[in-house]
């Protein structure tokens, strides 16, 4: 890889860097010092208590904006130089990264509403979409580093696929149960090794 092509990847790996720090760091920002109404530990404990929506809102946000950036993380990784049409994918799916802690703060706010639940599911959905529609514009050849095998690139293709089907799954169940549609994503890290082994190949195959 040429210095000036090492130099445009290495801009825009740190650029996407940025932004997925910034919006991991923003997802906290929305949980709001309380303001007990009386005082004494019992008033302290019930404040803390009324925030639980909001901590397990940051939990589900914080891994699910931590996953998206380890893949991006390792499929940049994979490559030598790229296509400079990606840029813009690239950029389309970080503006899906950098709403996040609005979809979030929305969602942890009303738990049990079924709009924000599935406003919330509808922006992962398009962020994984994204990321999907990026990771299969940027693996593939001329791109690849020359040591990159063909299962590693297919894995990392199944792997993308792991939030979309969990916000399909989070936005359906969101209509009906909105307290409890998040379940989905909480279990996406068992998807997307499920995934990366060849779950669905595996399983469309015919038994012998």
């Amino acid at each position: 890889m040429s210095g000036a092509q090492e130099q445009q990847l290495e801009r825009l790996t740190f650029f996407s860097d940025a932004v997925f720090a910034i919006a991991i760091t923003l997802l906290v920002i929305e949980i709001h010092v309380p303001h007990p109404d009386g005082h004494g530990d019992a008033a302290w404990l019930q404040a803390l208590a009324d925030l639980l929506p909001h901590f397990f809102g940051f939990v589900l946000s914080f891994i699910v904006v931590g996953a998206m950036w380890a893949a991006h993380h390792r499929v940049f990784g994979l490559l030598r130089h790229f296509d400079p049409a990606i840029v813009w994918r690239n950029l389309a799916l970080l503006m899906a990264v950098a709403f996040m802690p609005f979809s979030s703060s929305l969602m942890s706010t009303h738990t049990t509403e079924r709009v924000p639940e599935m406003f919330y599911a509808l922006n992962l959905l398009i962020a994984g979409l994204l990321q999907y529609r990026l990771f299969s514009s940027a693996l593939r050849a001329p791109y690849l580093r020359g040591d990159v095998s063909a299962g590693e690139v297919a894995a990392m293709r199944r792997r993308s696929l792991a939030l979309p089907i969990m916000s399909i799954l989070s936005f359906i169940l969101a209509i009906w149960i909105p307290g409890p549609s998040n379940l989905p994503l909480i279990l996406m890290p068992v998807a997307v090794v499920w995934l990366a082994r060849g779950g669905l190949r595996r399983n469309a195959a015919p038994s012998t």
